[in-house]
């Protein structure tokens, strides 16, 4: 028999109606209020021909119609691609297009980059009238798609991660009993909702019944003053968003009703983490992916301060282990991080090939390097496509740059490999520096010797005033790569 759940705003909206659920540029709307503007919006948008069974691709930025508008098609039962703001029209026409889709909803904002773009069917928010009946879906089945969401593609066109509606649910779930929740709870979304890091924050919103604070784009001053004044408890972070919180904070803290920075996106130097715990600023790192429809492993609050640099154990729906060479691996040892649960994608759209390749017996195969202590805890390395192998050793990029980012000069870092004649490939770093603060190559790289071996070393280091960076402000390292 198909497990379904009750439609998850309608449900909230009945049992808090009053309570507030979402804050963008200093309006609020209860949940009440909320699930009220999703129902006029799934009656607008069903008066420009969307309705059940369809296949929207989402084009939005972070606002408060853009949380309604994802509210109203989950209630006409419309499958949703959300699609990167920062890649080209070319790119979008592209996933567009593989997804399916029937209709590509935007705004204004977007008129340039949508002039570009190849589909029959745009709908921009601004020109909609008129309203029309629709049946609003009661229930969500757990096995249905929800959205869909295109990776990155390091290697040949992206895919597209499907994400039921059972994904999102026992993600938020699993994140409840690891972190808890409290009644004045509060989590600040400054990442994209196009991404899974954002778009989990939004379901978190109506399943937990927490107030959420939606900002357009991220600013440390902003998030900072937020924190201060009490009114956040959590926030979702990559490594550059709290480097720059930190930067502006100048060395003081946050009030105790902060309860944590959930940070993601990849491996954090372990000095900015020993940084934020001597500041007593409270950051738990996590490890998951589109594919685990957000956080899979995270670090309990218990053990935030004895495992710094840890992504912690699997959340209580997870599994994990590490594999190498076919076999698991034992404690210490690098290898592929596996896992499996409830969270995880059931497959891309399309793309049987890909899929099996990926997920074997329910475990997915995530291409990521990393292993477990004998506590079985998760320390992530890098991915498996970064990887430099230099001579034969292996070299973690991340290794690198958490070395050449503590630093006193160096804002951050990125690491990237290149073809050498003797070596087979080499590392090569490129940083940016404080302002106004100057570091030489020659004395970058002595720093560097001093804390790794000297096949780690860069073989060359180059300035840049800012790093590559994805949606959700992850390094994209193939991108240095053009630049050698």
């Amino acid at each position: 028999m198909e497990e379904r759940l009750p439609n998850w705003l309608m449900k909230r909206a009945h049992l808090t109606p009053n309570r507030p659920a979402v804050e963008f540029e200093g309006r609020t709307l209860t949940f009440l209020e909320l699930h009220q503007e999703a129902e006029k919006m799934a009656r607008r948008l069903a008066c420009q021909g969307v309705r059940k069974d369809d296949t929207a691709a989402i084009l939005l930025r972070n606002h408060l119609d853009s949380v309604i508008i994802i509210h109203a098609l989950l209630y006409l039962g419309v499958k949703m691609v959300m699609l990167n703001s920062k890649l080209t029209s070319k790119e979008l026409s592209w996933q567009a297009g593989d997804s399916g889709a029937q209709h590509l909803i935007s705004e204004q904002f977007f008129s340039e980059k949508l002039a570009g773009i190849e589909f029959p069917h745009i709908l921009q928010k601004e020109q909609w009238t008129g309203e029309k009946e629709a049946p609003i879906q009661e229930e969500f089945p757990l096995e249905d798609t929800a959205t869909i969401m295109y990776t990155s593609g390091t290697t040949g066109n992206p895919k597209g991660v499907i994400q039921t509606f059972g994904n999102h649910w026992w993600s938020a779930v699993g994140s409840a009993l690891n972190l808890g929740l409290r009644e004045d709870d509060c989590w600040y979304c400054a990442v994209p909702i196009f991404h899974i890091s954002g778009f989990s924050i939004l379901m978190k919103n109506i399943i937990y019944g927490m107030k959420i604070v939606v900002v357009q784009k991220f600013e440390a001053e902003a998030v900072n003053q937020a924190i201060m004044k009490g009114n956040v408890t959590i926030c979702s972070v990559v490594t550059t968003m709290l480097n720059r919180m930190l930067e502006d904070l100048k060395g003081t803290s946050y009030p105790n009703t902060f309860r944590c920075a959930l940070l993601g996106g990849g491996p954090a130097p372990k000095h900015m983490l020993e940084r934020c715990r001597d500041q007593h600023i409270p950051v738990f790192q996590s490890y998951g992916m589109t594919e685990t429809a957000s956080q899979i492993v995270t670090l309990s609050p218990e053990d935030s301060l004895k495992k710094v640099g840890s992504a912690g154990k699997p959340l209580f729906p997870a599994q994990l282990r590490i594999e190498q060479a076919g076999r698991e691996a034992e404690p210490e040892e690098p290898g592929e991080i596996v896992v499996k649960g409830p969270n995880v994608t059931k497959g891309y759209y399309n793309r049987p090939d890909a899929t099996e390749e990926a997920i074997r017996q329910g475990w997915l195969y995530t291409g990521d390097i990393g292993y477990v202590d004998a506590e079985g805890f998760l320390y992530v390395l890098d991915r498996r496509s970064d990887l430099i192998i230099s001579g034969g050793e292996n070299v973690y990029p991340a290794e690198i740059e958490a070395v050449l980012s503590s630093h006193p000069a160096v804002f951050e870092a990125g690491v990237t490999k290149m073809e050498d004649a003797e070596w087979g490939q080499v590392p090569v770093a490129f940083v940016v520096l404080h302002e106004g603060v100057e570091a030489g190559e020659q004395e970058l790289r002595e720093y560097c010797r001093q804390a790794l071996a000297a096949y780690k070393v860069p073989k060359e280091i180059h300035y840049c005033k800012e790093l590559p960076r994805n949606g959700a402000n992850k390094l994209l390292r193939r991108n240095l790569k053009r630049q050698v």
